[in-house]
């Protein structure tokens, strides 16, 4: 099929699977990252994927941001890296959800790499 046209949203998540079927193979905890226009959600979720543990978000009240922007990125992936120290968790696969890695996904990163925790 000559031209096919896919969508930029249907690329994505078949750039995402790919990463999930892997992270699910090596056995560790995954941190996932979704962007809206408005905000930046990350959750941490057991090695076997069934079970959210935590979701921090531009949305919630106690994290004093309200845009979707890499100052705030940066302020994100603090909060997930100091909830990670607190729960002890060793092994952390990031998981981009077939983001770019640049900008805002990288500063997630970035941040808690800088806070002690190894991705």
């Amino acid at each position: 099929m000559i031209g096919k046209s896919i969508s930029k949203k249907a690329a994505r998540l078949r750039r995402a699977k790919k990463t999930r079927d892997l992270i699910c193979e090596s056995g560790s905890h995954r941190l996932s990252v979704y962007k809206s226009i408005n905000h930046i959600y990350v959750q941490v979720l057991t090695p076997n994927g069934d079970k959210v543990i935590t979701t921090i978000s531009t949305n919630q009240k106690n994290t004093k941001t309200k845009s979707n922007n890499i100052e705030n990125s940066k302020i994100i992936g603090k909060l997930v890296a100091e909830f990670i120290k607190k729960e002890k968790i060793t092994k952390i696969a990031f998981d981009r959800s077939g983001y770019k890695y640049h900008g805002k996904i990288k500063a997630i990163a970035e941040s808690i790499r800088e806070n002690g925790v190894k991705i």
